[in-house]
């Protein structure tokens, strides 16, 4: 995708494989700041801080992270400390040990004296891997939209919440790329983006995203969605996912089961994005996903840019007010119109899920 006109990537290595260089999401929109990062402790921070997020690119980063390792200290009990330490950054989205294992099984079935170059190569793999899932995921989306803009007169209304976009892989996103696409093919589309409290991807990412690339937007506040759907003003709404339980259920940012249960209550489509990397098998239903909780911080206070430019924070509650800040939620697969994945639109049923998995598992043996 593209910032001021010119291709860009959220993660990329530099030519010697001595570090790899990340958009600090932190600064954005007001700044845009590049982040190196050499060593695995500076992307533990990374993932865990939220320089980098998304399940997608978390996974791609904390595969690079262990590329990183391979710089240092090849041995299996390092690359063993390595793979726990990157896992442990962030609990909920499944990309992270998706992507550290896929690591650790490639390395340790290497000879010492490869597992650099091995290292480095599988990375790649993995961010290249990425972007293609996501450009597939556009084009299968791209056919949902068109079919529903045959239906009505004027733009075609589309929701978004948190962001699934660019900035939340390696490019093209998940939940972006279908209207992304759509765009470039001359398809009117506007987009409600959530603002997504507390950390407000929607608001500064998301907008960012959509502003760099001309896509027609306008930012709301998170309980407006429902509202909007009631006057029919939203035709259907495309989220991301962290993950997404054997039998359909749907864990993504806070917020997400509830945007779910107003369309429901209105008939307006509800599609999920879904990269099969994202799918956990291990797990029946989504009771079973851990809820990362983050820092009571992140509600009680919130980052802007003042009015001479600078950035600051500012507390919104009073002094010694308690405050809970779980990241995430799960809408059950009853609420799903359909999974948008690389390989086709498929349904939130184990089913459907499970040929998914044997059908993926066939194709990246």
């Amino acid at each position: 995708m593209r910032i001021n006109g010119q291709s860009a990537r959220t993660i990329w290595p530099e030519p010697a494989r001595d570090a790899v260089h990340i958009i600090d999401q932190r600064a954005l929109p007001h700044r845009l700041v590049f982040e190196r990062l050499g060593a695995v402790e500076a992307v533990y921070i990374a993932i865990r801080d939220m320089w980098v997020r998304g399940a997608p690119l978390i996974g791609a980063t904390a595969a690079y992270g262990v590329a990183l390792q391979t710089n240092q200290d090849v041995s299996d009990a390092a690359l063993e400390r390595c793979a726990q330490r990157l896992a442990s950054a962030r609990p909920t989205a499944v990309n992270l040990a998706w992507a550290v294992q896929r690591m650790r099984r490639r390395l340790l079935a290497c000879p010492l004296a490869q597992r650099r170059q091995a290292a480095w190569d599988e990375a790649d793999a993995i961010a290249e891997a990425d972007v293609h899932t996501n450009e597939a995921i556009g084009r299968h989306g791209l056919a949902l939209l068109r079919e529903l803009a045959a239906r009505k007169s004027g733009p075609l209304q589309v929701l978004t919440h948190c962001n699934a976009g660019w900035l939340a892989t390696v490019d093209w996103g998940t939940a972006t790329s279908p209207i992304y696409q759509a765009h470039a093919a001359g398809l009117a589309l506007h987009v409600w983006v959530d603002e997504t409290r507390p950390r407000n991807q929607g608001a500064s990412l998301t907008a960012w995203e959509l502003g760099h690339e001309g896509v027609p937007h306008t930012v709301i506040a998170d309980n407006a969605g429902g509202h909007l759907m009631q006057r029919g003003q939203v035709d259907v709404v495309i989220v991301g996912c962290d993950r997404v339980s054997a039998g359909g259920d749907v864990c993504n940012k806070i917020g997400t089961y509830l945007k779910a249960l107003a369309a429901h209550d209105n008939g307006v489509p509800f599609y999920v994005a879904m990269p099969t990397s994202t799918l956990d098998p291990t797990l029946a239903d989504g009771a079973a996903i851990p809820i990362e909780e983050r820092s009571a911080r992140e509600v009680t206070h919130v980052s802007g840019r003042a009015v001479d430019g600078s950035l600051v924070e500012v507390q919104l509650v009073p002094d010694g007010t308690v405050a809970a800040n779980p990241a995430f939620d799960v809408t059950p697969a009853r609420l799903v119109s359909g999974l948008i994945t690389e390989h086709g639109v498929v349904a939130a049923n184990a089913a459907a899920l499970r040929d998914l998995w044997l059908l993926n598992a066939k194709e990246n043996p």
